[in-house]
């Protein structure tokens, strides 16, 4: 039993040695712990050239510049056609190309058609080329500005350092019920909600605005923005009322006189007139045929800036500023209804058909001048004076009840 005992011992220390003996060498041999390495298959980018269109370049001298080849260049310009004329491409705007990153080929290129939409021509999967316009996907910040006027609505908002074309926005919106040349007042204050468009996290412009509040001189003027869908064509119209859902925007009426015919349409080109042998420069207006005496109506509101004889032919003459925006001309007038600085309606009778000055029969000479530059009358887009339809104006009131709250 003893030597039993011994034997069952010199196993233990045996098997005790030989573990401590193994041990350094076991300790190598396990497994230690390593990154897990993963190998991504990163895809080269698209090589981009942007070019930036100079004054009097082509769509062809740009794609030039670029590398294109004169067969390419005719080949993007044709399945643009039907989409967007490329011939229209505008100095200042920038052309992005892109091509494959490993033999350089061409694989699309973009052109912005204006601020809210780009033209991108590309090649589909059956390597044809096809062009397609896409809208700007813009992030939008809602942002409110408010401000009292000292001297104008423009100085306000360079003051506050306001991107100046969202005051311009909101100046053609109103301009229909606030005089922001003529009737601005030291005091006045102004505050509206509006939209700003980033991209890429960048800011790029203003958008719409979406409510407004004027005091003008004691007067409180409020616009909001709503959309409508005209019953009709299913067209979408935007407009700007006032809460109880009147356009804030006001139609001039479509002529001052009521005629027999146009004698004389719109002309840029010079013109000679036999009867006093002499040219005039162009005919930037409307001819109106009418009997001597026709009652001559104010297309809208506005003030008289000019009532009496002018001496570069118009004869009888009356000049109604309406807005900062818009001013229109009535010549060869035979009576004179109204004086320099009077306020005027819509409507109101302001001279009578005549042929003074330049003219060989009675009819009414019309201008109408935006910004400084006359245009024709009967092709102008002008806002709708349209209120927010009946059925709608339930849904007009409940959707601006957040902005009100915002604006008061």
């Amino acid at each position: 039993m003893r030597k039993h005992y011994i034997y069952l011992g010199l196993i233990a220390v045996l098997s005790a040695g030989a573990f401590l003996f193994a041990h350094p060498f076991l300790a190598k041999e396990e497994p230690q712990d390593s990154e897990l390495v993963v190998e991504e298959n990163i895809e080269p980018q698209d090589r981009e050239l942007l070019v930036t269109i100079e004054p009097g370049q082509t769509f062809s001298v740009v794609s030039q510049g670029a590398g294109l080849s004169y067969q390419l260049m005719s080949a993007i310009l044709s399945a643009a056609g039907d989409v967007y004329d490329l011939s229209r491409i505008r100095a200042g705007q920038e052309l992005k190309f892109y091509f494959d990153p490993q033999d350089d080929s061409f694989k699309k290129m973009i052109y912005p058609i204006s601020t809210l939409e780009e033209l991108f021509v590309f090649y589909d999967e059956e390597g044809e080329l096809l062009a397609q316009r896409e809208k700007i996907d813009y992030q939008i910040k809602i942002r409110t500005v408010e401000g009292s006027i000292d001297s104008s609505l423009y100085q306000s908002a360079l003051d506050q350092e306001l991107d100046i074309r969202a005051i311009i926005e909101l100046a053609e919106i109103f301009a229909w019920t606030v005089d922001f040349g003529m009737g601005i007042r030291a005091g006045d204050t102004y505050k509206f909600i509006f939209e700003e468009r980033y991209r890429d996290g960048k800011y790029i412009m203003p958008g719409r605005v979406l409510a407004a509040k004027f005091v003008n001189d004691g007067r409180i003027v409020e616009g909001y923005y709503y959309l409508t869908r005209d019953e009709a064509s299913g067209e979408e119209k935007i407009g700007y009322y006032h809460p109880d859902g009147a356009s804030v925007q006001k139609l001039f009426l479509k002529s001052p006189v009521a005629y027999k015919y146009i004698s004389s349409g719109y002309t840029t080109g010079p013109r000679y007139i036999a009867a006093f042998q002499a040219y005039t420069s162009s005919h930037m207006a409307i001819d109106y045929a009418a009997p001597l005496g026709t009652p001559v109506s104010s297309v809208g509101n506005g003030t008289v800036i000019f009532a009496g004889w002018n001496r570069s032919g118009y004869g009888n003459f009356i000049s109604i500023r309406h807005n900062e925006t818009f001013t229109t001309n009535y010549a060869h007038l035979q009576k004179i209804h109204v004086k320099t600085g009077q306020r005027v309606s819509q409507g109101d009778t302001i001279g009578t058909v005549g042929s003074t000055g330049y003219s060989t029969g009675p009819h009414l000479h019309y201008e109408m001048v935006k910004n400084g530059s006359k245009i024709n009358p009967l092709t102008i887009e002008l806002p709708s004076d349209k209120s927010v339809p009946p059925d709608k104006l339930e849904d007009f009131q409940q959707s601006i009840l957040s902005w009100q709250e915002q604006l008061n």
